[in-house]
């Protein structure tokens, strides 16, 4: 009987169904950009100071620019240029006083302004911003700069427990109704985090956009990848990906033109109770289905596909059976993964590169929020490399092969961070070419672990191995920010010091994977084990015969 892939074949692997299923898809991509990285702008921090009852009437009074008025009555930094003192420190004095001076007002309290006390911030902050983010809203700087770290970890958390759960669910019910469920759910917490009252509000439905935004859109790339022919897959889950990028150019011009925040996470919100329009425009997928036992629903849905392209299909292919026979006598296990040497070290290999590719990919981006002078003009040049890292994957992976590229884009990655973090800036230019040579890196390497890792384990532990690699990522996303907002409080540079060394470790642990360019998946565990000796093999059994044949006869 026929598979799936057979019946493509014949009505068509990438015709105007399958076109106009993955335009509608990719849009469900681009709006997950800002939950993934929205705290850019959503949890942007501005410069700041105490604010210190009396100092504004003063500084009309004296008529002071708005340097004057710092330079008179903030903190200087503190030692070695530490931002601290001036950001979390105000002069306990009383600014009503009358007798204090236009000029220099403080000289006549101290001979020195070292000597004044310094207090906490008991009156709040004053920010340098025209707009407004969840930072100058819930005050979360200084003693709580904290709660941004738990604001964008949270997300992430989600993310890794909502993957097994709603994995799992996708498995049992189907694709269309988790993916419907997921768009419900992600929208509704969208807008209740959007007008939520408190810090402690906004963070639970933060959480739960989590828990279905991340395994929503995973969905999307299963179900386009299951829609479509086999030749055409990579292609497309390579594109699928690229319109994440095209959903983060469309996220800087909407932070743009809206500068506070909670317009603007409804502005990213709303349009995801559009996409429960899909109910009527996408099916379910005819391989679970089929998987389900469900083969007259499965036709049913394969011939209006075949209608949808303008093509017949065959009497002779109007019965079905699974792509792959499955051995319901194996029953995967975690230990599957650690027992055999050669699986053992891709476990732990992938694992590491999973981490690594999300701890630089969001934590560059956020770095670009807090080291960028123009943080919507950075951010949209570090988005635009995306597109060149999503072409070069798909003209070097059939022609160059998947490992060296994968490496190098490791390294390249490590690289740009280190000499980043050490270019002077007054060569500011010099500094973004080597930024978006180090996102370009990174897009490539996130994007080939993705490819790779299915690539690397034997059919019976296929979804295991991709599941518990993966898990890494979100382990690494709740990870990033601590990593830049308390290293850039050490110096503003360190967190890329940090990165070099993951992204350079990373491309070097790839070289020790083997190619799997050209290679059928492994389909046991043998075959996995000797996916990097085959030619020492063959070799050996030629070098065998030759010897034969010097051996005299008689």
């Amino acid at each position: 009987m026929p598979t799936v892939d057979d019946i493509l074949e014949h009505i068509g692997g990438f015709h105007f169904f399958q076109k106009q299923t993955f335009f509608l898809l990719a849009l469900l991509s681009a709006a997950f950009a800002p939950i993934y990285v929205g705290i850019v702008f959503l949890g942007f921090t501005p410069d700041h100071h105490c604010r210190s009852p009396g100092v504004a009437d003063l500084s009309r009074r004296c008529g002071w620019s708005r340097a004057e008025e710092l330079n008179y009555t903030v903190p200087g930094p503190g030692p070695a240029g530490e931002a601290f003192p001036r950001q979390c420190r105000r002069y306990e004095v009383d600014w009503n006083q009358s007798a204090l001076r236009c000029v220099d007002p403080l000289a006549g309290l101290a001979a020195n302004r070292s000597h004044l006390p310094l207090g906490p911030c008991e009156h709040g902050w004053v920010y340098d911003t025209p707009g407004s983010s969840v930072v100058t809203e819930f005050n979360l700087v200084c003693a709580n700069s904290w709660m941004l770290d738990l604001f964008q970890s949270s997300v992430n958390a989600g993310f890794f427990i909502g993957s097994v759960g709603i994995g799992y669910i996708a498995d049992r019910f189907g694709r269309k109704l988790c993916l419907l469920i997921t768009i419900l759910i992600n929208a509704t917490s969208g807008v209740l985090m959007a007008i939520s009252p408190n810090y402690t509000w906004m963070l639970i439905f933060r959480l739960i956009q989590g828990l279905v935004s991340k395994a929503g859109w995973l969905i999307g790339y299963i179900l386009i990848t299951e829609f479509v022919g086999p030749s055409y897959r990579r292609t497309v889950g390579i594109l699928y990906q690229a319109a994440f990028t095209v959903g983060l150019l469309v996220l800087t011009g909407v932070a743009y033109a809206l500068p506070h925040w909670r317009w603007l996470q409804f502005a990213v919100t709303l349009p995801n109770f559009c996409f429960l329009l899909y109910y009527w425009y996408i099916p379910e997928s005819p391989r679970w289905l089929i998987s389900q036992n469900k083969n007259a629903k499965a036709m049913r849905i394969i011939k209006h596909i075949a209608k949808k392209n303008g093509k017949s299909l065959p009497v002779s292919l109007q019965s079905l059976r699974p792509d792959e026979e499955v051995d319901e006598k194996l029953n995967p296990s975690f230990l599957d993964l650690v027992r055999t040497p050669q699986i053992r070290k891709r476990t732990l290999i992938l694992m590491y590169n999973w981490f690594t590719s999300s701890v630089l990919y969001q934590g560059l981006i956020m770095h670009v929020g807090l080291a960028g002078d123009n943080i919507y003009l950075d951010f949209f040049y570090s988005a635009l490399v995306e597109f060149p890292a999503a072409f070069m994957i798909i003209l070097t992976i059939d022609r160059i092969g998947r490992r060296y590229p994968w490496a190098v884009s490791n390294m390249v990655a490590g690289a740009a961070c280190l000499a980043s973090a050490f270019i002077p800036d007054d060569l500011r230019w010099l500094k973004t070419i080597v930024a978006c040579l180090g996102r370009m890196g990174i897009t490539m390497a996130f994007q080939m672990v993705c490819l790779v890792n299915t690539e690397l384990f034997p059919t019976f532990i296929r979804n295991l191995g991709v599941h518990v690699c993966s898990s890494l990522c979100d382990i690494g996303g709740i990870i990033a920010p601590f990593l830049v907002f308390r290293l850039t409080d050490v110096w503003l540079e360190l967190p890329l010091v940090v990165f070099a060394v993951f992204g350079l470790v990373a491309g070097g642990l790839v070289l020790l994977l083997p190619e799997t360019k050209g290679e059928a998946l492994p389909e046991t565990i043998e075959e996995a084990e000797n996916m990097q000796r085959p030619r020492k093999n063959k070799e050996k059994k030629i070098y065998l015969q030759v010897k034969r044949l010097d051996v005299p006869l008689g």
